[in-house]
C-alpha cells in the first residue's frame, strides 16, 4: 500500500481480535485493538484512524454508543460494525446511527478486509469527487452540500445516514442514468456480492420516504422495471 491506513478494532473476543489483526496487518494497514467500550471511545477520540471495527455487544458501552459517538465528530471516519445479532433490526439499527456496513459473527475474515478496502477505495472517489465538484448540487428544490455531507429539500434539512447521503448524491451525480441493484453495491457500497441486493432496495425505499412527497409515486428516484432505478427530479408528466 502507498499509505498506511490506522484502523482500530474494538472488540473483547481475544481469538476474533487476534486474527483480525493479523489480517489487517498483512494488508499493511496499522491496527490498533482495544477490547472495552470506554477505552473505544477514548481512543476514537484522540487516535485519528481512518477506519473501524467495531464489535456491538463490548465490556463499558457497547459498539452502538461508540458509532453514535464517532458521527458526533467533525471528522468522517468509516465505520464497520462486527456482530453475533444478525437480525435484520440490529442491521438496520446499526446502519441508522451512521455505520457504513455491517457483518455477523461468524465471517469470513477475508471477507472483511475486502470490505475495508472497499470502504476506502469508495472514501478515495468521493473525496476526489468532493475536490472536483465542491459546490452545491440543487435540483427541483433538493440541495446538496457534497463537503458540507448536508440535504435540504424545499430549504428544510433532510437527516440522512452516511449511506443514503452517499447513495442520493451518487444518484444525483447521473441524472437519467439506469442503475441495477448490483451496479449502486459496486459504486456507492464499494463491493458486489449476490445477496446483499436487498440491501440496495432498503436504502431506497428509506431515501423516499426522506424526500419524496409520495414515496409510492416517486419524483426523484424512480423504479426501471426490469433495470433498475435512476435519478429523473421533476413532477412526473
Amino acid at each position: 500500500m502507498s499509505e498506511s491506513k490506522k484502523i482500530l478494532i474494538v472488540e473483547d473476543d481475544e481469538n476474533i481480535a487476534e486474527l483480525l489483526l493479523l489480517h489487517l496487518s498483512k494488508e499493511g494497514f496499522e491496527v490498533t485493538h482495544c477490547s472495552e467500550g470506554h477505552q473505544g471511545i477514548e481512543h476514537v477520540k484522540h487516535g485519528g484512524f481512518d477506519a473501524l471495527i467495531l464489535d456491538l455487544m463490548l465490556p463499558g458501552v457497547d459498539g452502538l454508543e461508540i458509532c453514535r459517538f464517532a458521527r458526533t465528530l467533525t471528522r468522517y471516519t468509516p465505520i464497520i460494525i462486527i456482530s453475533a445479532r444478525s437480525s435484520e433490526t440490529q442491521r438496520v439499527l446499526g446502519l441508522e446511527l451512521g455505520a457504513d456496513d455491517y457483518l455477523a459473527k461468524p465471517f469470513s475474515m477475508l471477507e472483511l478486509v475486502a470490505r475495508v478496502k472497499a470502504l476506502f477505495r469508495r472514501q478515495k472517489a468521493m473525496s476526489q469527487d468532493l475536490h472536483l465538484e465542491s459546490g452545491f448540487l440543487c435540483v427541483a428544490g433538493l440541495s446538496i452540500d457534497p463537503l458540507g455531507r448536508t440535504v435540504h429539500l424545499n430549504q428544510q434539512p433532510i437527516e440522512l445516514t452516511p449511506r443514503e447521503f452517499d447513495l442520493l448524491y451518487y444518484f444525483a451525480r447521473h441524472p437519467e442514468a439506469v442503475f441495477s441493484r448490483l451496479d449502486l453495491l459496486n459504486n456507492v457500497w464499494g463491493y458486489q456480492h449476490e445477496g446483499y441486493e436487498h440491501t440496495v432496495n432498503t436504502h431506497i425505499n428509506r431515501l423516499r420516504i426522506k424526500i419524496e412527497a409520495n414515496p409510492a409515486e416517486p419524483d426523484f428516484i424512480r423504479t426501471v422495471w426490469g433495470k433498475g432505478y435512476k435519478f429523473s427530479p421533476g413532477p412526473r408528466e
